[in-house]
């Protein structure tokens, strides 16, 4: 059985060797079967793997510039900690980018592994360029100012249609984005490198010549 020590070791792990999809099987055998993400969120680029303790933010559309433009936002990324992922909601507005380039850049000075955000992005090819995990609706130039402003951080909030905590961890890859809440974690995660290990089993009878069915009946794994 695989162990860990703290979240630096944990979350490479896990970027290693685990996938959404596992963890999406495992969450459904627990019970948590509203755990990912709208498949409109997308990551950026083919092989963005992101995983990390949340940090929310929510953000909706506005209809003049505030006093204050991006106070919010400027605060919320400025408290981003090492391994956390920022998750906005942004109730999949079109009307502006919450995120780019220089947020990708002070996030990653910081330490934090990834932006998830339930919205549109752009400096699209600055961020793959970083290498930085980002996930989004979709693209756009238009900025934040006068259209969508930073109402609250570390909130819990719906992102993607699951309600997302902050501390509760988030795994997104190719597939798509899992959420795994906070209180459950370890049962959660060791389950699901469990299960990996038992699919490296399987893939090697599949290619071998063993019949689906023998194998789901040895395993109980498809």
């Amino acid at each position: 059985m695989l162990e860990w020590e703290n979240d630096d070791q944990l979350f490479s792990l896990m970027a290693d060797r685990l996938y959404s999809s596992v963890i999406s099987d495992v969450l459904d055998d627990a019970g948590y079967c509203n755990q990912v993400m709208s498949h409109k969120i997308r990551p950026l680029y083919g092989n963005a793997v992101v995983v990390g303790r949340v940090m929310t933010v929510h953000c909706m559309d506005v209809y003049e510039i505030p006093d204050q433009p991006y106070k919010l936002e400027i605060e919320a990324v400025d408290s981003l900690k090492p391994n956390e992922v920022l998750v906005c909601s942004a109730n999949g507005s079109d009307r502006y980018s919450f995120w780019g380039e220089l947020l990708s850049t002070a996030s990653i000075a910081r330490g934090a592994n990834g932006a998830i955000i339930d919205g549109f992005v752009r400096d699209c090819k600055a961020i793959i360029d970083m290498q930085f995990p980002v996930f989004a609706t979709g693209i756009s130039p238009l900025d934040s100012k006068g259209r969508g402003d930073v109402v609250s951080f570390n909130t819990p909030i719906e992102c993607g249609g699951v309600r997302v905590v902050s501390g509760d961890i988030v795994f997104g890859d190719y597939d798509g984005i899992v959420v795994v809440p906070k209180w459950a974690e370890e049962r959660i995660v060791a389950a699901a490198f469990d299960k990996v290990s038992g699919e490296n089993h399987i893939r090697q009878e599949l290619k071998a010549g063993a019949t689906v069915k023998y194998v789901f009946d040895k395993y109980g794994i498809l």
